[in-house]
């Protein structure tokens, strides 16, 4: 059945091709919108020369070569153009918050405010189709039976979804389909002590912000890229979210703290829930009762893993560390994982009493392969074990003293997987180097060790001594 054409605004299907997921780091390829309006569709599409190097993997996933976007249009040349497609219509892209996030930071750079109403494809297939389990493109794709002309090409993917809505028109009624689009497309409805006012003071940049409930109790805490967009998410979620309604129902003041990236962020994120303790953050609790294992060899010559508690542990600094667990219950709850995984014996491992020479109880329902009767040599079982836990290695921190990372426009100072703080000119550069401030905290050592390993660990500067804390603020900024 097909829709009332006056019933509907203007839908514009947006697809990108990009040089990679970031959108302040990376740029678009290729833009293909495809406009519905009373009933006839039109198309746009363009290359766009991203002024920057494609990686590999993109080249094979688009087939968008440097060859092909050379002398093509930078997005500031075409910019009107696009603003222009897409004025005055409803965004609808597949996972919008990329293809919307994209274009929308591609504005901001040349300072054009751009805020359509969006509608997410994904969202709309799991709110029409909910029961299918997956909603990615090629999902939706092989379960209707839609037809690819380009896959991975901008105007190729907006086909698709121009299709998919196409699919939906015949499915359900007009009533129905519309209910769904307002349902998600709609002005977000504001809780009862938030003023429109407060939510436009809120900046769209990286940074935390913290909910307060009544007499400035503190209710919830994150972080996002975009601030105004996830608070505003929270109260979208509002209708459907048990957890978002309570805190739509309670928050009376909303706080944000700006930080220069994404990274800070997560830091500042995890410190402050530590500190302010917000009743409604489970995960990144402060933890009085850290702990890890460590092997040492007996005088048989068997590894025996010691629990390390918090009152003897230095990550960082101590070698043949395991784990890292927010309490005992945790740290035996893994190594009895460990034990049943690779058929190791529970009484070798500290884990279970017997009387030497007596099998454990594993080995009598088959869970150990026998090390505590000689069944197994030590030296296969010290090896299954030194295994099994490699992969949990708690690394010694891998520099001679302090780094820098950057992150934005400032660099935040790390030593031994503490963080000391965030340096915006030279001299502050210098002073964290220089501090010996070291408290460890589980949280901010998993998200600096994923740092390290990955997007940021071009951007690692050694500080070593005063003067190469200021050559490196030099070099980076």
């Amino acid at each position: 059945m097909k829709l009332i054409d006056t019933e509907f605004p203007v839908l514009a299907f947006v697809d990108i091709e990009t040089t990679g997921g970031n959108a302040d780091r990376d740029r678009i390829t290729e833009i293909g919108i495809k406009t519905l309006a009373n009933g006839q569709e039109s198309s746009w599409d363009c290359l766009v020369d991203p002024q920057t190097f494609i990686p590999q993997k993109i080249q094979k996933l688009t087939g968008i070569t440097p060859d092909m976007v050379a002398g093509r249009p930078p997005f500031d040349e075409i910019a009107l153009q696009v603003k222009k497609e897409l004025e005055g219509k409803i965004f609808v892209a597949h996972n919008a918050r990329f293809d919307y996030g994209f274009i929308k930071a591609s504005f901001k750079r040349l300072g054009i405010d751009f805020r359509p109403k969006v509608l997410c494809t994904v969202k709309l297939s799991r709110l029409l189709y909910p029961q299918q389990t997956r909603h990615n493109l090629d999902t939706i794709v092989a379960v209707h039976g839609l037809t690819v002309s380009a896959r991975h090409r901008a105007l190729g993917d907006a086909d698709l979804l121009v299709q998919f809505w196409r699919v939906c028109e015949k499915t359900f009624e007009p009533a129905h389909l519309l209910d769904a689009v307002h349902q998600l497309v709609s002005h977000v409805s504001l809780p009862p002590n938030i003023s429109q006012s407060v939510i436009d003071a809120i900046p769209d940049t990286p940074g935390c912000y913290i909910f307060y409930g009544e007499h400035h109790a503190p209710l919830y805490i994150g972080k996002s890229i975009s601030m105004r967009s996830r608070v505003m998410s929270h109260f979208q979620s509002a209708l459907t979210v048990r957890k978002e309604m309570k805190l739509y129902q309670q928050v009376h003041h909303i706080e944000c703290i700006e930080t220069s990236g994404e990274l800070s962020a997560l830091i500042v994120e995890a410190k402050l829930i530590k500190e302010r303790m917000p009743s409604m953050n489970i995960k990144l609790r402060r933890s009085k009762d850290l702990c890890a294992w460590q092997l040492s060899q007996d005088t048989s010559g068997c590894f025996r893993p010691t629990l390390i508690t918090h009152k003897h542990l230095q990550p960082g600094f101590q070698e043949n560390l395991y784990g890292l667990f927010y309490n005992k219950k945790e740290a035996l709850g893994y190594l009895a994982a460990v034990a049943k995984k690779y058929q190791l014996c529970e009484a070798l491992l500290g884990l279970e009493k017997v009387d030497e020479g007596k099998p454990c109880f594993g080995y009598q329902v088959k869970q150990c392969h026998g090390a505590c009767i000689g069944k197994v040599s030590l030296a296969v079982h010290n090896l299954k074990l030194q295994t099994a836990l490699q992969l949990y290695k708690v690394p010694v921190w891998p520099f001679a003293g302090a780094v820098a990372i950057k992150d934005g426009h400032s660099m935040l100072v790390i030593n031994k997987w503490c963080y000391l703080g965030t340096a915006n000119d030279h001299d502050e550069l210098s002073d964290l180097a220089q501090s010996e401030d070291l408290n460890f905290d589980l949280d901010i050592f998993k998200i600096v060790k994923k740092a390290l390993t990955g997007s940021h660990k071009t951007n690692v500067v050694k500080l070593f001594s005063t003067q190469e804390a200021t050559v490196s603020f030099d070099a980076m900024g």
